[in-house]
């Protein structure tokens, strides 16, 4: 029995009838009419405009990365230009710190030679005021060996002689000769 009932049901599944076929295609095609008339133009228009706003923003991706390639290229190539720029200021840099140490030794060496020379000429003076005092001492002391020696004061023109004739007999040469 259970045979006949599955047996009965699946037939009517399976068989064909006209009418119910009909009416069927009459749903389907007022179902479909209404679909495409009120679902299918709104919902394939929100279909195209997201396609549209997804190209769109695919479109301004790529640009928004072409403009970030191209400020990175900027950069970098302002980077290098500003080391560059700091290696030039750098050696104008050394080149000015060199000229100024070259400057301050030749001052310096200038200084001391002024400084050499004023030494020198302060020698020469005190070498020819020692000589002339050391005349004028040994000139005193001849005046006076004379008067003992002789026992008798000379005069002025004698006193002369007698001086001119001692310095002219004394060698300097070795005070002098330790001028130059």
């Amino acid at each position: 029995m259970v045979d006949l009932l599955a047996a009965e049901s699946s037939n009517d599944l399976i068989k064909v009838v006209p009418g119910l076929m009909i009416w069927t295609l009459i749903a389907f095609a007022i179902t479909f009419f209404v679909l495409k008339k009120f679902a299918f133009g709104p919902i394939q228009k929100t279909i195209d405009d997201r396609r549209d706003r997804i190209r769109q923003a695919v479109d301004e991706a790529d640009n928004a990365r072409n403009e970030a390639r191209e400020l990175l290229e900027q950069n970098r190539a302002i980077l290098g230009q500003a080391r560059s720029e700091s290696a030039d200021i750098l050696a104008e840099a050394r080149k000015v710190a060199d000229a100024q140490i070259d400057r301050a030794k030749q001052e310096a060496e200038t200084e001391r030679q002024r400084r050499l020379e004023d030494t020198r000429k302060q020698i020469e003076a005190e070498t020819t005021r020692a000589i002339g005092q050391i005349r004028s001492e040994v000139a005193d002391l001849t005046i006076e060996a004379t008067e003992r020696v002789v026992g008798k004061v000379l005069d002025a023109e004698d006193q002369r002689r007698l001086v001119q004739e001692a310095v002219q007999g004394l060698d300097f040469s070795a005070l002098e000769g330790s001028k130059s």
